[in-house]
Protein backbone atom coordinates (compact mmCIF):
# COMPACT_ATOMS: atom_id res chain seq x y z
CA UNK A 1 0.00 0.00 0.00
CA UNK A 2 3.06 2.25 1.01
CA UNK A 3 4.91 1.34 -2.29
CA UNK A 4 1.27 2.15 -4.51
CA UNK A 5 1.07 5.68 -2.75
CA UNK A 6 4.97 6.36 -3.45
CA UNK A 7 4.74 5.10 -7.23
CA UNK A 8 1.58 7.18 -7.71
CA UNK A 9 3.47 10.62 -5.61
CA UNK A 10 6.40 10.37 -8.34
CA UNK A 11 3.42 9.90 -11.41
CA UNK A 12 1.84 12.87 -9.86
CA UNK A 13 5.21 14.88 -9.92
CA UNK A 14 6.44 14.07 -13.10
CA UNK A 15 3.06 14.94 -14.57
CA UNK A 16 2.97 18.26 -12.80
CA UNK A 17 7.09 19.24 -14.02
CA UNK A 18 6.30 17.95 -17.95
CA UNK A 19 3.32 19.95 -17.66
CA UNK A 20 5.26 23.33 -16.89
CA UNK A 21 7.90 22.50 -19.44
CA UNK A 22 5.40 22.11 -21.87
CA UNK A 23 3.07 24.96 -21.37
CA UNK A 24 3.28 28.62 -22.73
CA UNK A 25 4.87 31.75 -21.53
CA UNK A 26 3.09 34.09 -19.12
CA UNK A 27 2.41 37.21 -20.83
CA UNK A 28 4.57 39.54 -19.37
CA UNK A 29 4.12 41.57 -16.61
CA UNK A 30 3.83 45.54 -17.28
CA UNK A 31 7.48 46.77 -16.92
CA UNK A 32 8.24 49.40 -14.10
CA UNK A 33 8.60 52.89 -15.29
CA UNK A 34 11.99 53.10 -14.00
CA UNK A 35 13.20 50.46 -17.61
CA UNK A 36 10.35 51.09 -19.59
CA UNK A 37 10.06 53.77 -22.34
CA UNK A 38 6.70 55.90 -22.61
CA UNK A 39 5.31 55.50 -26.17
CA UNK A 40 5.43 58.16 -28.48
CA UNK A 41 2.56 60.19 -29.46
CA UNK A 42 1.73 60.35 -32.72
CA UNK A 43 2.07 64.02 -33.40
CA UNK A 44 -1.24 65.38 -35.16
CA UNK A 45 -1.46 68.14 -38.05
CA UNK A 46 -0.16 71.35 -37.21
CA UNK A 47 -2.50 73.96 -37.22
CA UNK A 48 -1.43 76.24 -40.05
CA UNK A 49 -0.64 79.92 -38.73
CA UNK A 50 -1.80 82.92 -40.96
CA UNK A 51 1.47 84.80 -42.81
CA UNK A 52 1.95 87.76 -41.63
CA UNK A 53 0.77 89.77 -44.92
CA UNK A 54 -1.09 87.15 -45.83
CA UNK A 55 -4.87 88.94 -47.09
CA UNK A 56 -7.78 87.64 -44.61
CA UNK A 57 -10.81 86.15 -46.56
CA UNK A 58 -12.81 89.45 -46.25
CA UNK A 59 -9.69 91.25 -48.13
CA UNK A 60 -9.91 88.80 -50.99
CA UNK A 61 -11.72 90.08 -54.11
CA UNK A 62 -11.81 93.93 -55.40
CA UNK A 63 -11.35 96.13 -53.95
CA UNK A 64 -14.43 98.52 -54.99
CA UNK A 65 -14.20 101.30 -52.01
CA UNK A 66 -11.76 101.98 -49.68
CA UNK A 67 -12.60 103.61 -46.26
CA UNK A 68 -10.54 106.05 -44.47
CA UNK A 69 -11.48 107.60 -41.94
CA UNK A 70 -9.51 110.62 -39.77
CA UNK A 71 -12.18 111.66 -37.33
CA UNK A 72 -11.99 109.95 -34.17
CA UNK A 73 -8.84 110.69 -32.54
CA UNK A 74 -9.66 114.65 -31.04
CA UNK A 75 -12.43 116.13 -29.39
CA UNK A 76 -13.13 119.73 -29.11
CA UNK A 77 -14.53 121.61 -25.91
CA UNK A 78 -15.13 125.23 -26.43
CA UNK A 79 -16.45 128.26 -24.24
CA UNK A 80 -17.42 131.55 -25.74
CA UNK A 81 -17.21 134.22 -23.23
CA UNK A 82 -18.54 137.97 -24.20
CA UNK A 83 -15.26 138.57 -26.38
CA UNK A 84 -12.54 136.77 -27.72
CA UNK A 85 -10.52 137.45 -24.74
CA UNK A 86 -12.84 134.98 -23.03
CA UNK A 87 -12.91 132.55 -25.83
CA UNK A 88 -11.72 129.08 -24.38
CA UNK A 89 -10.59 125.75 -26.48
CA UNK A 90 -9.30 122.48 -25.68
CA UNK A 91 -9.13 119.50 -27.66
CA UNK A 92 -9.01 116.00 -25.54
CA UNK A 93 -7.71 112.67 -27.08
CA UNK A 94 -10.79 110.43 -26.58
CA UNK A 95 -11.61 107.10 -27.79
CA UNK A 96 -14.93 106.24 -28.51
CA UNK A 97 -14.91 104.12 -31.55
CA UNK A 98 -15.85 107.17 -34.10
CA UNK A 99 -13.41 105.77 -36.94
CA UNK A 100 -15.13 102.17 -36.63
CA UNK A 101 -18.68 103.74 -36.76
CA UNK A 102 -17.54 105.50 -40.25
CA UNK A 103 -16.21 102.18 -41.67
CA UNK A 104 -20.04 100.61 -39.97
CA UNK A 105 -21.72 103.09 -41.86
CA UNK A 106 -20.49 103.11 -45.25
CA UNK A 107 -20.86 98.96 -45.02
CA UNK A 108 -24.63 99.45 -43.82
CA UNK A 109 -25.28 102.03 -46.79
CA UNK A 110 -23.67 99.43 -49.09
CA UNK A 111 -25.71 96.54 -47.97
CA UNK A 112 -22.81 94.83 -46.56
CA UNK A 113 -20.61 94.82 -49.92
CA UNK A 114 -17.80 92.99 -49.74
CA UNK A 115 -15.90 95.03 -51.95
CA UNK A 116 -16.16 97.83 -49.24
CA UNK A 117 -13.06 97.39 -47.38
CA UNK A 118 -11.83 99.73 -44.43
CA UNK A 119 -7.89 101.21 -45.35
CA UNK A 120 -5.08 101.92 -41.81
CA UNK A 121 -2.99 103.91 -42.25
CA UNK A 122 0.13 104.92 -39.50
CA UNK A 123 -0.59 107.18 -36.90
CA UNK A 124 0.42 110.71 -37.90
CA UNK A 125 -0.48 110.37 -41.46
CA UNK A 126 -2.93 113.16 -41.90
CA UNK A 127 -1.30 115.91 -39.60
CA UNK A 128 0.05 117.82 -42.87
CA UNK A 129 -3.34 118.24 -43.70
CA UNK A 130 -4.64 118.71 -40.61
CA UNK A 131 -1.38 121.19 -39.90
CA UNK A 132 -0.09 122.39 -42.78
CA UNK A 133 3.10 124.11 -42.78
CA UNK A 134 2.22 125.67 -46.02
CA UNK A 135 0.41 129.05 -44.97
CA UNK A 136 -0.07 131.26 -47.87
CA UNK A 137 1.16 128.60 -50.76
CA UNK A 138 -0.19 125.57 -51.08
CA UNK A 139 1.73 122.07 -50.81
CA UNK A 140 0.29 119.34 -52.81
CA UNK A 141 2.18 116.94 -50.54
CA UNK A 142 -0.58 118.17 -47.83
CA UNK A 143 -3.61 117.90 -49.69
CA UNK A 144 -5.74 114.15 -49.09
CA UNK A 145 -4.42 113.52 -53.12
CA UNK A 146 -1.22 112.64 -52.02
CA UNK A 147 -1.54 111.41 -48.50
CA UNK A 148 -4.35 108.79 -49.55
CA UNK A 149 -1.56 107.92 -52.33
CA UNK A 150 0.97 107.68 -49.84
CA UNK A 151 -0.72 104.95 -47.15
CA UNK A 152 -2.66 102.82 -50.17
CA UNK A 153 0.54 101.51 -52.35
CA UNK A 154 -0.80 97.92 -52.23
CA UNK A 155 -4.78 98.77 -52.34
CA UNK A 156 -5.48 98.94 -55.51
CA UNK A 157 -9.40 100.30 -55.06
CA UNK A 158 -11.12 101.77 -57.36
CA UNK A 159 -12.02 104.37 -55.27
CA UNK A 160 -11.06 105.92 -51.59
CA UNK A 161 -14.37 107.82 -49.74
CA UNK A 162 -11.80 109.59 -46.95
CA UNK A 163 -13.91 111.19 -43.96
CA UNK A 164 -12.29 114.25 -42.29
CA UNK A 165 -13.24 117.07 -39.82
CA UNK A 166 -13.06 120.77 -40.85
CA UNK A 167 -13.58 124.26 -38.89
CA UNK A 168 -16.81 125.51 -39.45
CA UNK A 169 -18.58 128.89 -38.66
CA UNK A 170 -21.29 128.61 -36.23
CA UNK A 171 -24.91 129.82 -38.22
CA UNK A 172 -25.57 133.39 -37.04
CA UNK A 173 -22.46 134.02 -35.48
CA UNK A 174 -18.73 134.75 -36.62
CA UNK A 175 -17.39 131.64 -33.79
CA UNK A 176 -15.64 128.37 -35.15
CA UNK A 177 -16.28 125.23 -34.21
CA UNK A 178 -13.63 122.88 -34.75
CA UNK A 179 -14.05 119.17 -35.89
CA UNK A 180 -16.30 117.23 -33.00
CA UNK A 181 -17.35 118.89 -29.96
CA UNK A 182 -19.24 120.34 -27.60
CA UNK A 183 -18.90 124.19 -26.80
CA UNK A 184 -21.44 126.43 -24.06
CA UNK A 185 -22.27 130.13 -24.95
CA UNK A 186 -24.60 132.70 -24.10
CA UNK A 187 -25.33 135.67 -21.62
CA UNK A 188 -26.31 135.69 -17.98
CA UNK A 189 -28.14 132.47 -19.74
CA UNK A 190 -25.43 129.91 -21.25
CA UNK A 191 -26.64 126.59 -23.07
CA UNK A 192 -24.31 124.00 -24.60
CA UNK A 193 -24.74 122.16 -27.66
CA UNK A 194 -23.02 119.10 -29.31
CA UNK A 195 -21.47 119.72 -33.07
CA UNK A 196 -20.20 117.39 -35.63
CA UNK A 197 -18.53 118.99 -38.21
CA UNK A 198 -17.24 116.21 -40.60
CA UNK A 199 -16.46 116.20 -44.66
CA UNK A 200 -16.52 113.28 -47.06
CA UNK A 201 -14.37 113.22 -50.17
CA UNK A 202 -14.33 110.85 -52.80
CA UNK A 203 -10.61 109.89 -54.28
CA UNK A 204 -9.66 108.50 -57.75
CA UNK A 205 -8.15 104.91 -57.70
CA UNK A 206 -6.13 104.93 -60.10
CA UNK A 207 -5.44 108.87 -61.10
CA UNK A 208 -5.88 110.00 -57.10
CA UNK A 209 -7.67 113.20 -58.35
CA UNK A 210 -10.39 114.38 -56.15
CA UNK A 211 -13.78 113.47 -57.23
CA UNK A 212 -16.01 116.82 -56.82
CA UNK A 213 -19.85 116.69 -56.39
CA UNK A 214 -20.66 120.06 -54.85
CA UNK A 215 -24.46 119.78 -55.33
CA UNK A 216 -24.13 116.39 -53.23
CA UNK A 217 -27.47 115.79 -50.91
CA UNK A 218 -27.87 119.83 -51.35
CA UNK A 219 -31.83 119.26 -50.56
CA UNK A 220 -31.42 117.30 -47.40
CA UNK A 221 -28.78 119.97 -46.54
CA UNK A 222 -30.79 122.81 -47.55
CA UNK A 223 -34.11 121.49 -45.65
CA UNK A 224 -31.79 120.93 -42.30
CA UNK A 225 -30.67 124.33 -42.52
CA UNK A 226 -34.42 125.49 -42.55
CA UNK A 227 -35.35 123.65 -39.38
CA UNK A 228 -37.52 125.96 -37.24
CA UNK A 229 -36.97 123.79 -34.30
CA UNK A 230 -33.48 123.38 -32.31
CA UNK A 231 -32.04 119.76 -33.77
CA UNK A 232 -32.47 117.70 -30.17
CA UNK A 233 -29.12 115.43 -31.04
CA UNK A 234 -26.97 118.96 -30.73
CA UNK A 235 -29.37 119.98 -27.42
CA UNK A 236 -27.03 119.64 -23.99
CA UNK A 237 -27.57 120.12 -20.71
CA UNK A 238 -25.14 122.38 -19.16
CA UNK A 239 -25.01 119.87 -16.18
CA UNK A 240 -22.90 117.58 -19.14
CA UNK A 241 -21.08 120.10 -20.35
CA UNK A 242 -17.58 118.97 -19.45
CA UNK A 243 -15.56 121.29 -16.74
CA UNK A 244 -12.64 120.89 -17.05
CA UNK A 245 -12.50 119.76 -20.27
CA UNK A 246 -10.74 117.07 -19.84
CA UNK A 247 -13.00 115.44 -18.36
CA UNK A 248 -15.06 114.98 -21.67
CA UNK A 249 -12.80 111.62 -22.61
CA UNK A 250 -14.93 109.76 -19.55
CA UNK A 251 -18.04 110.81 -20.27
CA UNK A 252 -20.19 108.25 -21.03
CA UNK A 253 -23.01 110.31 -21.89
CA UNK A 254 -20.95 112.86 -24.32
CA UNK A 255 -19.64 109.40 -25.95
CA UNK A 256 -22.71 107.88 -26.37
CA UNK A 257 -25.03 111.75 -27.48
CA UNK A 258 -21.66 112.29 -29.83
CA UNK A 259 -21.79 109.08 -31.49
CA UNK A 260 -25.22 109.03 -32.15
CA UNK A 261 -24.87 112.97 -33.55
CA UNK A 262 -22.12 111.25 -36.32
CA UNK A 263 -24.33 108.45 -37.25
CA UNK A 264 -26.85 110.94 -37.93
CA UNK A 265 -24.72 113.20 -40.46
CA UNK A 266 -23.11 110.40 -41.70
CA UNK A 267 -26.40 108.35 -42.53
CA UNK A 268 -27.37 111.75 -44.25
CA UNK A 269 -24.56 112.44 -46.02
CA UNK A 270 -23.51 108.81 -47.51
CA UNK A 271 -26.01 108.34 -50.31
CA UNK A 272 -24.91 110.57 -51.80
CA UNK A 273 -21.28 109.73 -52.46
CA UNK A 274 -21.86 106.15 -51.92
CA UNK A 275 -24.02 106.26 -55.68
CA UNK A 276 -22.42 105.73 -58.58
CA UNK A 277 -22.45 108.31 -61.67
Amino acid sequence: MLRSFAVAAIFVSFCATTGWAQSPSAPPTAATPATTKPAAKKAGPKAKQPAANKPQAAEIGPCKLGVISVIGERYSVQKFGLTIFENEESEVAIDWGLDDLVFARVKAATGGDPGVRRITYPKGAFEPFYNPKSRFIPDPNERLPAIVRGITPNASCDRYLVATTYKGELPGTRLMLNGIGTFNQGLGIRHSHLFANISINLIDGRSYEQINRPFVNFGANLAASMRLTEDPLTKLDNDHFPNPPATASSSAILRERTRALVTDRLDRGLPGYLKQE
